[in-house]
């Protein structure tokens, strides 16, 4: 895992769950960020009158709708809205949501701190062992498929699903054990296991 998002993840570990994320929306509706792509290694010529700046705008529709700029290896940085600076007790939740935007397709994330803003990136260095790391950091469970390697899931879809669901119950016991009720099992939010 990347030097600086180890020292990161530390400095706030553990990392938020779910239910933190949901809680801590509940408590601060309508949030909102300014972000701004930047090439890596030129942020000194960022400018956040660029076309490539998103003010006062929801973290997960800029990461969703400009996923291209982080694929293309530019990176995110975050601030407050107008303030541009971002206060410390936004950077779990940013570092938890950014994460969360990414398990579906097991994409790691670098994080750092620099000019007072978090900056967002794809780790393209990231290997399984590393995605597995770097998501279990964030109480979820990656299961890192490598699918030139025998990964031990059996290939029948029924025991695979079987065994997956085994994989989740045993991480969701463990992590419930170590966190108590801050863990929700599964990738849930209050409102999704309500509605069941």
């Amino acid at each position: 895992m990347d030097k600086q998002t180890r020292g990161l993840i530390d400095k706030f570990s553990p990392m938020w769950t779910n239910k933190q994320v949901w809680e801590f929306e509940q408590i601060n509706e309508n949030l909102k960020f300014d972000t701004l792509y930047v090439e890596p290694d030129n942020s000194g010529a960022k400018s956040w009158n660029s076309k490539l700046a998103n003010p006062d705008s929801d973290i997960r529709d800029v990461t969703v709708k400009t996923f291209d700029y982080l694929a293309d290896g530019l990176e995110l940085w975050i601030t407050n809205k107008g303030q541009g600076r971002l206060e410390e007790k936004y950077t779990p939740y940013l570092m938890a949501v950014m994460t969360d935007i990414m398990i579906d397709e097991e994409i790691c994330l670098k994080f750092r701190i620099e000019d007072n803003c978090l900056v967002v990136s794809i780790d393209t260095k990231a290997d399984v062992i590393n995605c597995k790391e770097f998501f279990e950091e964030f109480y979820h469970l990656a299961t890192g498929f490598n699918y030139d390697i025998d990964t031990g899931i059996p290939k029948d879809e029924t025991e695979a699903e079987i065994y997956l669901t085994r994989l989740q119950e045993e991480f969701d016991e463990k992590i419930k054990f170590k966190l108590g009720d801050k863990y929700l099992p599964g990738n849930n939010d209050p409102d999704t296991l309500n509605s069941k």
